[in-house]
């Protein structure tokens, strides 16, 4: 588990960027639902930053072209995206958000590589 934040840092409905050393950079939201959550922070679409975006309910929103993605699931609600964005356990321990990435291959767009 990495630590991230305090989870006083969060505020609910405004992503922060996380930039794991050696890893595609990941998104942490305390959504309305009163859950945090972690997600790959790169559009599967095309490079750009979902942290940069707008959350509503558990769904995160691409900035660029409005491609939305589950918070909770990954999976893609809203296209042009259509592969799903990869999400990561989350624990909150002493008030910290720590974050355990997937071990899954993470989607990334034509060309992005980390």
């Amino acid at each position: 588990m990495i630590p991230v934040c305090a989870l006083s840092d969060l505020e609910t409905s405004e992503p922060i960027r996380f930039e794991p050393e050696g890893e595609p950079p990941i998104c942490v939201v305390l959504a309305e639902d009163g859950e945090v959550y972690a997600v790959d922070d790169t559009c599967t679409h095309q490079n750009a930053s979902l942290s940069e975006g707008w959350v509503e309910g558990c769904e995160i929103e691409c900035p660029l072209h409005g491609s939305a993605f589950d918070l909770r699931t990954g999976k893609v609600d809203i296209l042009p995206a259509t592969l799903p964005i990869r999400t990561h356990a989350v624990e909150i321990v002493d008030g910290v958000v720590h974050v355990s990435l997937s071990d899954a291959r993470p989607h990334l767009p034509p060309g992005v590589t980390y």
